[in-house]
């Protein structure tokens, strides 16, 4: 997957970034090309390999019929992670997260959503459904080119559906 400067990208741990510049470094004598991504929410700047692309799973912004489909995710009445003590289900959550996929990512937020009506959720498990919105929100408003108090209203309507 090629990228162009001003393209958004996600990263799948940091979320959604735009290429700024791509560059050129020596890295142990070798010459490489890197993409500069700035990430939307934390301003964080993050180098990633041209050629390292598909191993750390950068990918483009979902298109508006992949944005439905993760809008109808969140109204499902399922449950990706049964795991019982909550370390499991955390790791399980954070696999998912960190998959890079928007559809494992609206599972997260469900399941924890869910969970979070019937008892207490750990720390870890809160930071988790924080992060989850977090990352839906921004690459749902900009896929669907509309502000994200709107996707969080969507997203809110979707869970309590």
């Amino acid at each position: 997957m090629n990228f162009s400067i001003g393209d958004k990208a996600v990263h799948p741990a940091h979320g959604v970034g735009e290429i700024t510049s791509i560059e050129n470094r020596d890295i142990a004598g070798k010459a490489k090309r890197f993409y500069i991504l700035k990430i939307l929410d934390s301003q964080m700047t993050v180098m990633v390999p041209v050629d390292g692309v598909k191993r750390l799973g950068l990918r483009s912004l979902i298109s508006k019929n992949e944005a439905k489909k993760v809008l109808e995710i969140l109204e499902l009445d399922e449950v990706a992670v049964t795991s019982q003590p909550w370390n499991r289900r955390y790791r399980e959550y954070m696999e998912m997260l960190n998959s890079g996929s928007l559809f494992e990512v609206a599972k997260v937020l469900r399941d924890l959503h869910r969970l979070k009506g019937d008892k207490e959720l750990s720390f870890g498990e809160r930071r988790l459904l924080e992060q989850a919105r977090g990352l839906l929100v921004t690459e749902l408003a900009l896929a669907r080119s509309c502000k994200e108090q709107r996707v969080e209203d969507e997203i809110e309507a979707a869970l309590t559906a």
